[in-house]
């Protein structure tokens, strides 16, 4: 009796090891275990934001190292060295174009606020009229005048408060006479007023006592010059014998202050697209569907079997791929999908920085304010 308890023991210990070993054969193999193919949907749901045909899916970031029990999520400095990329797509002028990869969506919006609001530009606070016989009211020829993007490191001056008495270091001075004349041949002179009529007073202002601003030394020794980022901006307009007479007084200041001294037209930021074959070999018919209506997008190789090109190279038909995604033909077919780490950041500079420069500022003052953390939470501690 008890050889034969102990052979049903060991039996049943030699059918358990199988079990197990089976189990842990699928786990390796992902999909082909429940298991597995529950890690592969909270992958899904940890990196990527799926994009329905009625509603956004897993749209939050990680807010818990532990949130997806298969991953830590805690931050790691090494790994995020080793994840972080950038390239650039396009570089023309004023305008950049470029990839961010193994970064959060929260560090994309700090550098997008940063450069909106916080990298200092310089621009015209005061306007000193001495004539304006234009149609234009003062306050809206001061307006108009302060919204001109100028051409000038903004890194060479100082910041003026306002109790702080204006020199060469903190302010520039900018003169407009113009007056509009009829000629001769009935043609009239000066009848459009442009910002290349703006001129740079080096020396400082023509009429200091009004201003109580007061040069000490030529203001060309340390720029080379001033000027507007575009010189064929309309001011005002102006009828013969009309006249505008004025001094700009322009100092350093950014975006959370007012919106003339932002650096950039606009920046911003959108999710890296990727459209996942959901099914790699569907029917014929679904096939030459989708390559003829997600054309360039959608594209049968040598072997006739379906394939799906770079999503970034073809923007005007993802929208067309969410709303296919909810039809009975294709729901199991394409999902339009978008990465949570990584971004396509679009920068129009107004010309007073480069495109590059203004990220690159921004990268630093987020990291002081990081420094600024760092301290405070030592001082905490201590």
């Amino acid at each position: 009796m008890g050889a034969s308890t102990k052979g049903k023991t060991k039996k049943k210990d030699s059918s358990s090891g199988k079990k197990k070993k089976k189990n842990e054969e699928g786990a390796a193999e992902g999909t082909s275990s429940p298991r597995g193919m529950v890690q592969d949907a909270l992958e899904i749901q940890r990196t990527r934001v799926v994009c329905g045909p009625d509603v956004n899916l897993y749209t939050s970031s990680n807010i818990a190292h532990n949130q997806y029990g298969h991953v830590d999520s805690s931050f790691s400095l090494d790994a995020f060295k080793e994840s972080l990329k950038i390239k650039v797509l396009k570089y023309d002028g004023d305008d950049m174009e470029f990839e961010v990869s193994g970064i959060s969506c929260s560090i994309a919006n700090a550098l997008r606020r940063v450069m909106i609001a916080e990298v200092p530009t310089m621009a015209i606070e005061h306007v000193y009229i001495m004539n304006n016989t234009s149609i234009i009211q003062d306050e809206v020829l001061s307006h108009r005048l302060g919204m001109i993007p100028l051409r000038v490191d903004p890194r060479l001056f100082e910041w003026k408060a306002a109790s702080d008495p204006a020199n060469e270091k903190n302010t520039i001075v900018l003169k407009l006479d113009v007056t509009c004349k009829r000629l001769p041949d009935g043609s009239m002179e000066n009848d459009k007023v442009y910002t290349s009529q703006l001129q740079w007073l080096s020396a400082g202002s023509e009429i200091p006592n009004d201003t109580k601003t007061v040069f000490e030394s030529d203001q060309s020794l340390l720029i080379d010059s001033v000027g507007p980022v575009h010189e064929d901006i309309l001011i005002a307009k102006l009828r013969p014998g009309q006249r505008i007479q004025l001094e700009c007084h322009c100092i350093k200041g950014t975006g959370e202050d007012h919106a003339k001294w932002s650096p950039v037209a606009t920046t911003w930021y959108k999710l890296y697209p990727e459209v996942v074959l959901l099914d790699c070999t569907p029917e014929k018919d679904v096939c030459d569907a989708l390559c003829e209506e997600l054309a360039g997008l959608m594209y049968l190789d040598d072997a006739g079997a379906l394939q799906v090109d770079d999503a970034t190279k073809h923007e005007k038909l993802l929208e067309k791929v969410r709303r296919m995604s909810g039809e009975d033909a294709y729901k199991d077919v394409i999902q339009l999908r978008k990465r949570k780490d990584k971004f396509i950041f679009i920068i129009e500079s107004t010309g007073a920085w480069k495109p590059h420069e203004i990220f690159q500022e921004a990268v630093k003052r987020l990291e002081s304010k990081c420094d600024k953390v760092l301290e405070g939470l030592a001082t905490f501690e201590s």
